[in-house]
This record gives C-alpha cells, structure tokens and sequence, in this order.
C-alpha cells in the first residue's frame, strides 16, 4: 500500500517523520508500517547537526584499513607537533598533547570536513604566548590556565559567528587566493624542517630568517652526518613511495625503522630525538582565573579566532574541492569553536586546522573523521601505558614525513595555467604565496583579499565594452571587434555595456555611445543592457545627459533586455516620464524587428524555421 504523500511505495515521506509531530504515537505508527524506524528519523536528524553520525551510520568495511593507517601514520607527528607547539607558545608539553587529544575528538563529532586535523598550529603560537605569557608572571599553571580560558573566548566567538552566519567570508578566498596560500604554507614548512633534517635546530619567526639561521647552522658545521643519513634514508623511501603510487605502507615503515634502527645501534643517545611522553589524561585546569583576565583576553581572542578560521578555512576548502566535496562555512566556522572551547575546558590551548599533519593524513589514505579518533586514542595509550616510546623517535625522520607531506600542498602547474588565461588572477596567486611566504598567513590572505578586490574595482571600472552587428550567415549580434566584417543595420547602431553602471564607469557609457553615434546617419541607438545588474546616482545622470546628448542629435536611447531590479531604480530616480515603456524591449531583436518593422531582419539569409530549442552546436552570440 502506497503511503499518503510518499513518492514510492513502502517509502513513507520523509517531510511528514521530520516535522513537529514526528514523535507522536501515530507518526511513530506510519513510519513503523512503512519500514521507516523513528530511531533512524532521529540519527538523521542528528547527523545534519554531528557530520560524525551521519559518517559513522554510513561507514564502509573498505575504509577501515585506510583509516586505520592514517591514523597510526599521523600519530608519529602529532605527538612532536603537540609538544612544539606547546613549547613555542609558552606553555608545558602536556598542555599541546592535550591540545591535540580533545580537538580531534570533537571535531570527528562535529566537524563537516572528513580528513581535516586539528590541532595546535605555528601560526597560533605567537599570540598565544604574546596573550598569556605577560600575565601569567613565570606561573606554569597560571599560564595554563589563561590558555585555556583564551581557547574557550576563542570558541566562543567562533560559534557566535558561525550562528550570526559570519561564514561567508570564506567566499572571499578565491581560487587564485587558495592555490597561492597553499603554495606559501608548504614552503614555509618545508624550510621550517631544513634545520631538523640536518640535524640542527633553529628559532626562525620567518622565512628569510629561518632560511638565514640555517645557512649560518651550515656554515658553522652544525650539520649531523647520522641524523642526516636517516632522514635522507625517510626522505627517500617517501619519495619513492609517492612517486610510484605505491600502496607500501612507506610512512609507517620510515618511522618504525628509523626508530628500531637508533635503538639498536644506540643513536638515541646521539641524535636529537622526540622525547618521551608526559603522563596523565586531559583534565580540567582552570583554577586560580579572575574576572579581570576574562577582559584581558577578549582581544587575543578575536584575533586568534580570526587566524584559527581563516587558516582551517582555507585548508578545508582546498582539500575538498581535491576530493570533490563540499563544507558549509558556518559548519566549520561552529565545529572550530567548539573544538577550542573543548581544549581549552580541558588543559589544552587553542587549536586550527593543521597544514602539515592534514596531508600526512591525506596522503596516507586517509577516509573519514576515524582518523583523528585513531590518532587521540593512540596518544592517550601511549602516554599511559608507554610514555617512552617515542623516546627513540629522530627527529629527522619527521622533518621528512612533514617535507613529503608539505610538498603534496603545493601546486605550481595551477599558477602557472592562472598566469596563461588571466595575468591579474596569476598575480594574485603569487601575491598571496608572497604574502605568506614572507610576511605571515593571515597577513598574506589579507593583502591577497585586498588585492582581489582592487582587481575587481579594475575590471568593474574599465569593463568591456564594444558595438554589436550582424555578420551575414550567423544569427544575433556580434561584436564588432571580433567580426570587423559585420555591418550596422541601416539606421539603428546597437551597443554593449558588460559591467555594473556606476560613478566610475559611466563616463565610458557616454563616451561609447558619442564615438557611435558621431558622423553616422543613425536614429535610434540600442543599449543591450543585460550585463547591467545595477545603476547608482551618479550614472542615472550621466544617462540623463546622454538622453538628452542624443535627442539634440536626432538619435532615440533605446533598451533591450534591461533587467527588472534595474528598472525599479530608473523608476525610484524619478525617471518614469522620461524612459517611458516604449523605451524598453525584452530582447535586441525585438527592438530591431519593431523598429525594421519586419519579423527578421537577414542579410541574404534563408528564412529561418519557427524557433526550437537552441542547437547546442551553434557558435554562441557575441
């Protein structure tokens, strides 16, 4: 029996189980008779709040052995990660463990993107440490304290801002922006682990400074032959790894060997090495906080929530436009806040997306949200149960798992195509990579969003403009540019305007229609006004002039195909009487035709057959 507003039998409709009263005993009842069980109506509804329901009520048995080696792959980096960071913000290496334990579990919950991993970041580092560092007074658990609370202000200014719907200032990240901003990460990181490889270590805050400090490390001999000869021997298996689409497991093997290896012939001892594990599980640590640092934080906050989202934005963005998905803004904006707050409640400090740990992830297999799980479990076992297992961990092996991870970010052959079919959008690209290369990553995207704009005021203020004719054999009207062997039609010339009027260009629509017009016998002039989306004061009179410029000429402004909206704000300027509907046509043709006074107007063309449905193999109009 067919169920009343199902489309297919047996199928009851889904609006009906998901409405107000899908929890009534006779809603209960039809979705019960139809096949449809009120617990899978609930998950469903679940899952559009928790992707990770959603991911996990669809998991494949296929993905587990991905998931599952991603997962041990990228546990080798975020333990140091975490620790780095920690250090590097000031703050005890538990504290970036904790950092990187409670995110990834939130966000496998809450997160929209399927492969993206949180955690503590090095573009978070220096206002976390600027921010907690002067008032914790050399107090470690003060300093904790205060991270913690500025991870939760984080939180929560993201989650306001998903709520208010903030997330659309993602749509300012173009293509250009993304491929130069990947572009930039991987070459800071890339340089970043130079020094590790080598067997050295350095504080550079910049690229030319770490590139500096290296070459000095260099020069100096700091270079370690042993921590060299095993990160070269990584490097290389990875590379060969990657390049010959291998599915041998190259990640897990470079680590675990590298690690059997300096056990054995005791390099422990002799090469710079992870370190063991601090003990103990996330806890809350917020003690001691008053009133006063809750105000002192509420700046750091709205910064580093401005970094934090940016940074997992653009990340998340380009990783899944490469995987062919899609992440709501406002999801991921919401599922970021919630995950700092999560860290900061529990010993951690703020936490983004990670631009080295998330392709180690990708290129390792990685499937769905199982990944950070695996990985947080793992770190919470190994620091109970073998707190000194990566105490024989060098270094250099994971400069060159971050190296190989790092590459696969960047994109040079989509810069280049960018270069070839439009120079500004090739420029903003290198702008951007240039940005974050060397000044910082949210410096960079703000000078490259910068940029996109000035670009856009360009092109809307010098915007394409030409006459438009008919060539004889094809049918519309084209631009004259492109087909100099058309010809007016007698009497009338047609131009088009291909941007938004407004004060900056509308000269160029009078300037056009003079150079038209002038020492041609014409009296009517068409503006085929499509492209026109809107129009402001100060082009209404400047098309008031160029009415009247006209109609001293002899010549009627004409408009085809003007939209609407466009023409409501013609009316709202009080000019009604003067563009009359006589002035206006829905199509060019339309207005040739009435002013022709013939059906068509051909230039030795056979009549045509009455209109179908447009071939799609014929050449477009203009």
């Amino acid at each position: 029996m067919r169920s009343r507003g199902s489309d297919r039998p047996g199928l009851a409709n889904p609006a009906k189980l998901t409405g107000e009263a899908a929890g009534a005993p006779e809603d209960r009842r039809r979705a019960f008779c139809s096949g449809t069980r009120p617990l899978d109506v609930t998950l469903d509804r679940l899952a559009g709040v928790l992707p990770g329901i959603g991911t996990a009520r669809h998991y494949r048995r296929e993905w587990l052995g991905p998931d599952l080696n991603a997962g041990l792959a990228v546990t080798a980096l975020l333990i140091p990660a975490g620790m780095g960071y920690a250090e590097a913000s000031g703050l005890p290496p538990a504290a970036g463990l904790y950092a990187t334990i409670v995110p990834l579990l939130t966000y496998a919950l809450v997160g929209p993107s399927r492969i993206l991993v949180l955690g503590p970041d090095s573009a978070l580092a220096p206002i976390i440490a600027a921010s907690i560092l002067p008032l914790a007074g050399g107090d470690a658990d003060r300093a904790v304290a205060l991270a913690g609370l500025l991870a939760i202000l984080t939180g929560a200014t993201l989650v306001i801002g998903a709520v208010t719907r903030l997330g659309f200032v993602t749509d300012l990240l173009s293509k250009p922006i993304r491929v130069g901003y990947l572009n930039g990460i991987a070459l800071v990181v890339i340089v970043g682990q130079l020094p590790k490889l080598l067997g050295f270590a350095t504080n550079g805050d910049s690229l030319t400074h770490g590139l500096q400090l290296t070459a000095q490390g260099l020069a100096d001999g700091l270079t370690d032959p042993q921590a060299l000869a095993i990160g070269t021997a990584a490097l290389v298996l990875l590379v060969a790894v990657k390049a010959t689409h291998s599915r041998f497991p190259g990640l897990l093997v470079a680590v675990a060997g590298s690690m059997v290896f300096a056990a054995v012939f005791g390099w422990a001892d002799q090469v710079p090495v992870v370190g063991a594990l601090p003990r103990g599980l996330p806890s809350p640590a917020l003690g001691g906080l008053q009133w006063s640092d809750v105000s002192s934080m509420i700046g750091p906050a709205l910064g580093t929530a401005l970094i934090a989202f940016t940074d997992t934005a653009v990340l998340s963005r380009s990783l899944a436009a490469r995987r062919g998905e899609s992440v709501d803004d406002n999801q991921e904006m919401a599922a970021v806040g919630i995950s700092c707050a999560a860290a900061g409640m529990f010993g951690g400090f703020p936490a983004c997306g990670s631009s080295t740990r998330t392709p180690v992830a990708e290129q390792a297999g990685a499937k769905t949200q199982l990944v950070g799980v695996v990985g947080a479990v793992l770190i919470m076992a190994f620091m109970v149960f073998a707190p000194g297992v990566t105490a024989y961990l060098p270094s250099s092996t994971l400069a060159a798992v971050v190296i190989v991870a790092a590459s696969s970010l960047m994109d040079i052959p989509a810069v280049i195509a960018l270069l070839r079919a439009d120079r500004i959008e090739g420029l903003l690209s290198l702008a951007a990579f240039g940005g974050v290369a060397l000044v910082g990553v949210l410096e960079g995207i703000l000078v490259a969003i910068a940029l996109s704009f000035v670009a856009f005021v360009i092109n809307a203020w010098r915007p394409y403009r030409t006459e438009l004719v008919r060539v004889e054999g094809l049918r519309g009207y084209h631009d004259v540019t492109r087909h100099p062997e058309g010809d007016r039609i007698p009497n009338v010339a047609i131009v088009r305007f291909d941007a938004p009027l407004f004060f900056a260009n509308a000269h160029l629509l009078e300037r056009l229609a003079r150079q038209t017009v002038a020492g041609s016998h014409i009296d009517s002039l068409i503006l085929a006004a499509e492209p026109i989306t809107t129009i402001d004061a100060t082009a209404v009179e400047k098309l008031v002039n160029l009415d009247d410029y006209l109609r001293s000429k002899g010549v009627r402004l004409l408009f085809a195909e003007l939209k609407g909206p466009v023409k409501d704000q013609l009316q709202r300027y009080g000019l009604d009487s003067r563009f009359d509907h006589s002035r206006f046509y829905p199509t060019v043709g339309a207005a040739v035709d009435d002013l022709t006074g013939t059906l068509r107007y051909d230039f030795d063309i056979e009549p045509d057959e009455p209109e179908g449905p447009p071939d799609p193999s014929e050449p477009p109009s203009g």
